[in-house]
């Protein structure tokens, strides 16, 4: 979970719950309509303006807070761009009564899941906290609101902006692909409009935006009359609205101010443009066309039109583009409508080498088909069936339900609007698509532009002219270190009460483990459910040891490819047979495989159950092995490479990974190699599916609305058709102290350096596995809290964020610290890891261990929430051998834990000298640099993790 995170408008389709009709006064809820639930809630306002809903909640022990304010990076005007999502960061630091830091440690001893995000429309701020500390957070968001601004100080802006800049450096800069929708807006969005600026702003705007800026425009967007407070849960109603008027209710409101209309969007021709891309592979183009904002009538049905296009193996443009042409693995269409404009976006990233003239003259044929054949008879049923399902997902957690009435709210005006958004959907017709396309696709303008690798710009659109880009350079001591003193006697705010007193824990939660019930089909394969009918929906999943781990190494990438294969079609179906069967069912059906494990996992409507079951028994048992699609899942792969080995977050993640295992299988790339891929063949995907997918191997796990029988009846099939004898595994891998030292990879021009530092440590089984998890918390498992983020993001500004934990399973697994830090820093980075790593053991007092115990012990009220958490709970008993109980089980382990354990388990487990340190980043301006952490010197290895 990252702080910061950007949120485009959420799409509300997916976030839609159930049934709620308009409040009346005060209340919404109605059973009407499609849905068989319902979201019934309690919307008032204070009478500083301050919206206030209310959800009660009863299935888990807990409570989503969710403050949004109606204010993004839309009401920033050019050259003050960014400012939405600074406050965002802003808004965690301080505030008069909490203290620097103070959210932070609050939210880890109540046991809270916090965080925020900026869209262009609003920013939000939510917790997920254990019941008892709810009156806690509603004090601490209150203090947010009204008790905030005094704490911010030029220092305090100067440290943020830093790490702001970090995160535009890690998710644009140093990412492929990064600037696409920076060119994109730049050229649909017209002088004025405040689309045409991303949210995160830009760096030259937050380098000279001042302290009077900053406070200028908290003054103008941030008042209570702004602002939806929506808390979902167990709640105590009246107590809970006493909370909110006692701590809320004083906050004077303030006026908003009146926003300009934005100018029309609207293309007087088309724009071609280009950008050669230091981090991208392959060339991307992407098509862009102004549409309507959220709610608008014709959104819905641009939204079909988007997947009437691209989604399914009988849309035009996966015809046309993938099957017949071959010039990319995929394509993609979507709409997306916010608050003041829409935008209907085409993407296709193509395969290597591939002119993008050819592309976009395929994505001419592609819809001259669309335009001759019009929607097929039974696409608008596969969509709407999957909407269906997409429904009930969005109300499977008290935040997506908070988050869900929020945005209605806010930009429909009320919060029942989510019945009526659903059923706009469900009714467009095919006669809607072919308007749209007609009136906002079809011969208009658009802005094209290519991504190409770098020194590949002839594979751009024939006539294209170079896109502005800002590119920061790498300057060592372009940051003057920032220091935030002693803030001293802050100006204080008056009220009522005092707000210097932290509420007290009310009653403590009562948390069971959900019953879990368990037999073993007759072939061996362990069955393990829990019913829950708070919502009609069915998770589940067939998972069987092996993946990589029972690979051929000189046929690495074998099992991946069987499971590109597996849902593309069967031996009775074809693949578009087999897609249409499973979306009108409402389900979704997807074949995985991973370092240690081959998994069919999917999700389905409760009433359609038994039927999805049936597909899926019939994916695993008679597999199409089609030779032209297993052709096109070898691009597909051969891409999946190719994009990896341009992302230095991939190639940093993948080169750990084989210099913490060496020669054991687990060292490799589960996708395989470029070499591996060209030389597999059908047949091997033939012998590993008949030699490793066998029931002995396996296990199901299924929660949600079914019961025992129909479960099993639906795993009969299975019962009697699948056999097969267990295979041999290899040994588990060993650490070798010699694979210790320090490690460099080099990425020219790289924004930032990825940092991966561990060594091989123990699988979860081990019984000193937990103990050392929780001897991690206070390091970097901790979230905000922890050492590492507290003292490289927040002290210092060096990254966006940073964490460590241990990650074994049934085998031994790495330690690991990881993180991205602004390039002209990776020196004074890796020592102040090394410092603080070295000294956490030693340091670690009974304050570390009040918070650890505190959040550990408390953070298992969301731990059963939803029906995938639930699964993940079956699969770690069946995987590990756990009772169902265990999460609950380990609060012992947590509770008796002295500072002495903890700094012995630290003194065990973390000896930097004996951990890899590896680095990914621009070698010419750091390598030599690190020479002074006292390592060794670095060893220069390619992207592949050799010896250069």
């Amino acid at each position: 979970m990252m702080r910061g995170v950007l949120w485009s408008t959420v799409s509300l389709l997916a976030l839609a719950g159930a049934s709620c009709t308009p409040d009346e006064a005060t209340s919404g809820g109605s059973d009407a309509g499609p849905a068989a639930v319902s979201v019934d809630y309690e919307r008032y306002e204070l009478d500083n303006g301050l919206d206030v809903i209310l959800h009660v909640d009863r299935s888990d022990p807990l409570a989503a807070v969710a403050m949004t304010f109606h204010v993004g990076s839309a009401r920033e005007v050019e050259g003050r761009t960014g400012f939405a999502h600074l406050f965002e960061h802003l808004f965690f630091l301080d505030s008069e009564n909490l203290g620097p830091g103070g959210l932070d440690r609050l939210m880890t001893r109540i046991g809270s899941s916090t965080n925020g995000s900026t869209s262009r429309d609003r920013t939000n701020y939510y917790e997920v906290v254990p019941i008892d500390g709810l009156e806690k957070a509603i004090w601490a968001e209150a203090d947010k609101l009204g008790w905030f601004i005094n704490t911010v100080t030029e220092d305090v802006v100067a440290k943020e902006k830093q790490v702001v800049k970090n995160e535009k450096r890690q998710s644009v800069d140093n990412n492929p692909y990064g600037h696409a929708s920076y060119v994109i807006d730049r050229a649909l969005y017209p002088e004025g409009h405040p689309y045409r600026w991303q949210v995160i702003g830009s760096l030259a705007d937050l380098d000279a935006a001042t302290l009077d800026d900053v406070k200028d425009f908290h003054s103008r967007w941030y008042g209570p009359d702004n602002a939806t407070l929506v808390i979902a849960g167990d709640l105590d109603v009246d107590a809970t609205k006493a909370w909110v008027e006692r701590y809320f209710g004083e906050i004077p409101s303030r006026p908003t101010p009146e926003r300009p209309a934005p100018p029309e969007v609207a293309l007087d021709g088309g724009r071609l443009l280009f950008h050669e891309d230091n981090f991208a592979r392959l060339p991307q183009l992407q098509l862009a066309w102004p549409s309507v904002p959220v709610y608008h009538p014709d959104s819905y049905a641009l939204d079909v039109l988007g997947a009437i296009l691209t989604d399914g193996k009988t849309s035009p443009f996966y015809e046309v583009i993938v099957e017949e042409q071959e010039l990319a693995p995929a394509v993609g269409a979507f709409n997306s409508a916010q608050e003041l404009a829409g935008r209907f976006t085409l993407t296709v990233r193509a395969y290597p080498d591939v002119d993008l003239d050819a592309v976009r003259a395929a994505v001419d044929t592609a819809f001259d088909r669309f335009e001759a054949e019009g929607v097929p008879a039974g696409e608008l049923e596969r969509i709407k069936a999957r909407t269906e399902t997409g429904f009930y997902a969005g109300l499977s957690s008290a935040i997506g339900k908070a988050f869900s009435l929020a945005q209605y709210n806010i930009f429909a005006g009320d919060p029942g609007f989510l019945q009526q958004d659903l059923e706009r959907t469900l009714a467009v017709t095919a006669d809607d698509v072919m308007r749209v396309y007609r009136e906002y696709i079809a011969d208009r303008p658009s802005v094209a532009v290519s991504f190409v690798p770098l020194g590949a710009a002839d594979l751009a659109l024939e006539g294209s002219e170079r896109a502005e880009v800002e590119v920061e350079p790498i300057v060592l001591g372009a940051e003057a270190e920032v220091v935030i003193d002693d803030r001293g006697d802050i100006e204080r705010t008056p009220s009522r009460i005092d707000r210097s007193v932290e509420p007290p824990f009310g009653p403590a939660p009562v948390l069971r483990a959900p019953a879990v019930w368990e037999a073993d089909l007759d072939n061996g394969v362990a069955v393990l459910g829990i019913a829950d009918t708070e919502l009609p929906l069915v998770q589940f999943e067939l998972t069987m040891r092996g993946g990589l781990l029972l690979e051929d190494p000189a046929r690495v990438g074998v099992a991946n490819l069987l499971a590109e294969s597996m849902t593309e079609g069967t031996a009775g179906r074809t693949p578009a047979e087999l897609e249409a069967a499973i979306d009108l069912l409402g389900a979704s059906i997807g074949v995985s495989s991973g370092r240690e494990s081959f998994t069919i996992r999917g999700s389905t409507l409760a009433r359609n159950y038994t039927e999805t079951m049936a597909l899926v028994e019939e994916i695993l048992l008679e597999p199409r092995f089609d030779s032209a699609q297993f052709e096109l899942a070898r691009q597909r792969v051969q891409s999946a490479l190719q994009q990896q080995a341009a992302s230095p977050g991939s190639i940093g993640g993948q080169v750990f990974r084989s210099l913490v295992f060496g020669d054991h299988l687990l060292a490799r790339n589960p996708l395989g190699s470029p070499e591996s891929i060209a030389a597999i063949t059908l047949d091997d995907l033939r012998d590993f599916h008949r030699r490793t997918l066998v029931p002995e191997m396996a296990a199901f796990h299924v929660a949600g609305a079914v019961e025992r029988d129909e479960v099993l009846a639906s795993l009969e099939g299975l019962q009697s058709r699948w056999t097969g004898e267990a295979p041999s595994f290899p040994p588990a891998p060993e650490w070798d102290p010699a694979r210790a030292g320090l490690y460099f990879v080099d990425v020219p021009d790289a924004a930032q350096s990825v940092l991966n530092i561990g060594y091989l440590a123990m699988p979860e089984t081990d019984d000193a596995y937990w103990p050392a998890t929780v001897m991690n918390f206070r390091l970097g498992g901790g979230g905000f809290a922890s050492d590492l983020t507290q003292q490289l993001r927040e002290g210092q500004g060096y990254t966006y964020g940073i964490g460590s934990g241990f990650q074994g399973t049934n085998l031994p697994g790495p330690f690991s610290i990881s993180s991205s830090v602004r390039s002209n820093v990776t020196y004074e980075a890796l020592a102040l890891i090394k410092d603080i790593v070295d000294g956490y053991g030693p340091t670690f007092d009974e304050a570390d261990l009040e918070a650890t115990q505190s959040f550990l012990l408390r953070t298992n009220a969301r731990a059963f929430e939803t029906l995938g958490a639930k699964v993940g709970v079956l699969g770690d008993m069946s995987a590990y051998g756990f009772p169902a109980d265990y999460l609950l089980a380990r609060e012992a382990t947590v509770r008796d834990m002295t500072v002495d354990d903890v700094r012995a388990l630290a003194a065990e487990h973390l000896d930097t000298e004996s951990m890899i340190w590896l680095v990914v980043g621009d070698a010419r301006t750091q390598m030599d640099r690190l020479d002074a952490l006292g390592l060794g010197p670095a060893v220069l290895l390619d992207r592949d993790g050799r010896p250069r």
